[in-house]
């Protein structure tokens, strides 16, 4: 088995050979299966031993339906998260934003999302190395996620490009918000060997209603993201 590699469920044989095992030897003993009212000790022994059967397999398949509602939460966790940094991917990120439009919709509040463009990746990568630069990605998405409330959503949209979800946020709450990150991201430089890596972020606010879509939500930041981008490079 490869280091690291998830154990597999036991095959049918194999659990039935240690559950026939384990009624064996509980059936010396008093049978750990309780019926209510009934002294097991005055039951013949086949009876205690197939009760000791009984519970052995009980408790195999709870064991098993354990195991796999774990795997099941490990592969739904992986098949969410960027393959890069802890964070949603993009299919997560826009599956978060249609409850949270649904959510708007339904309830009233605005919402926003910010599109966030890492700015000089191709430098950081040509000057340091991809290392270097997949590192920068993963502080950015740090410096993000403690900046922001438990009810927002973090996610990588791909690339250099960042989502962040902010719940009942009106749009100039979210610029505002939106300025902090940048902020933040600016004033916390990577640490990248003996040197120390500047990293910044353009970015876009778009305020939702219920009835937008999604990725027209998301194509809407993006271009107030790019507009930003006009503005500091014209000042």
């Amino acid at each position: 088995m490869v280091k690291g590699e998830s154990k597999p469920l036991a095959s049918g044989a194999s659990r039935t050979r240690r559950v026939i095992g384990r009624a064996a030897s509980s059936s010396a003993g008093e049978p750990r299966l309780k019926l209510a009212g009934i002294n097991t000790q005055a039951l013949p022994p086949e009876v205690r031993e197939t009760l000791a059967w009984l519970e052995a397999e009980r408790e195999a398949a709870q064991r098993e339906l354990e195991y796999a509602r774990t795997r099941i939460a490990q592969l739904e966790r992986l098949a969410d998260e960027d393959s890069l940094a802890p964070i949603a991917n993009r299919r997560a990120f826009v599956r978060e934003l249609s409850r949270m439009i649904a959510f708007t919709r339904r309830y009233g509040p605005p919402s926003s999302v910010i599109y966030f463009d890492v700015n000089g990746m191709k430098h950081i990568n040509d000057t340091h190395g991809h290392p270097a630069g997949d590192a920068a990605l993963r502080h950015v998405a740090e410096v993000l996620c403690a900046n922001v409330r438990s009810s927002d959503i973090v996610g990588r949209l791909g690339g250099d490009e960042f989502g962040v979800i902010l719940a009942q946020t009106n749009q100039e709450q979210a610029a505002a918000k939106a300025a902090s990150l940048a902020q933040a991201v600016g004033a916390t430089p990577l640490s990248w060997g003996k040197v120390e890596i500047k990293v910044t972020a353009a970015f876009g606010v778009y305020s939702f209603s219920g009835n937008d879509d999604a990725q027209v939500a998301i194509e809407a930041a993006d271009k107030a993201m790019y507009r930003q981008k006009r503005v500091v490079r014209a000042g």
